[in-house]
């Protein structure tokens, strides 16, 4: 397949555009979140996918907090110093997911690089509490990279969770300018500790940073090296004006050009599209 034009200068185009969130599914989301004082990245990452999923009873639930210990350049979520870990946290959301009568439950975290084990020991009882009260959902843990501490990646990896994801979210050359403290290798490394726990292990990247195809098809490259066997490309969306900035729009052809070449490669699945994010359809992701 010959590769489309690559970039989409101007404003945003329509094919980014969304509807605004309503519906009593959403709403009813919306109050079991906020009832239970839980933190999603469907909101603090300011989703653009946020009114379909909450509008069909889904959620990505972020643990740990909602400040991070990071500082990357392209994510919302705010830095600083986290609150300590609540105990009572992995109980919340196993009980929020069943009054949500979810089938398939994702979770991420901030990055806790100021607990001795970057809260892999809170990961593990929420995934335990999720199997205990829902014993017939299925689970994605979209992991941090604990710094690369494989006995840590291999006990979240190992807890139960049908599918264990790392983001490497940019291209190699673009990842020291983009990512905070996290290194392209080490998250390769994440990837291949995941593998070998032999669960679905997922990665995706964003577009529009400024990478080039070329680059794009190397990243997958070494993503299938690793393990990895789902992959999700999605546009990169400034949440604010302070942040990285939209270096260009990626034409639905040039994704589907990503999607075609990465199925060549001998990935299982693939979601590429402007408004993919690392857990849109994860239910399909088993």
């Amino acid at each position: 397949m010959n590769e489309p034009k690559n970039a989409y200068p101007g404003r945003k185009p329509a094919w980014l555009k969304t509807r605004l969130p309503q519906g009593k599914e959403y709403l009813a989301v919306k109050e079991i979140v906020e009832k239970n004082q839980l933190h999603t990245i469907c909101s603090s990452g300011r989703c653009p996918n946020i009114g379909e999923c909450w509008g069909a009873s889904t959620a990505t639930f972020m643990i740990l907090g909602n400040i991070c210990t990071r500082s990357c350049k392209f994510c919302n979520v705010s830095t600083g110093r986290p609150l300590p870990p609540d105990p009572d946290e992995p109980a919340k959301v196993a009980r929020s997911a069943q009054l949500m009568k979810l089938k398939h439950v994702v979770l991420t975290s901030v990055d806790r690089d100021d607990l001795p084990d970057g809260g892999a020991s809170i990961w593990v009882q929420t995934i335990k509490e999720l199997k205990n009260l829902l014993p017939g959902a299925t689970i994605e843990a979209l992991i941090p990279d604990f710094d690369g501490k494989a006995e840590l990646v291999s006990q979240v990896a190992s807890a139960g969770a049908e599918v264990v994801s790392h983001n490497l979210e940019t291209v190699k050359r673009l990842t020291p300018i983009i990512r905070s403290r996290a290194k392209y290798q080490t998250s390769l490394q994440v990837l291949k500790t995941i593998s070998i726990a032999g669960v679905t292990t997922k990665s995706g990247i964003m577009a529009g940073l400024g990478e080039t195809p070329q680059e794009v098809l190397e990243c997958l490259a070494d993503m299938k090296s690793a393990g990895v066997q789902v992959v999700t490309i999605g546009q990169y969306l400034a949440p604010t004006k302070n942040h990285f900035p939209v270096v260009e729009y990626i034409t639905p052809e040039l994704f589907q050009y990503f999607k075609s070449e990465a199925l060549q490669m001998g990935f299982r699945r693939v979601e590429s599209g402007p408004l993919v994010r690392s857990s849109y359809k994860a239910e399909n992701h088993i």
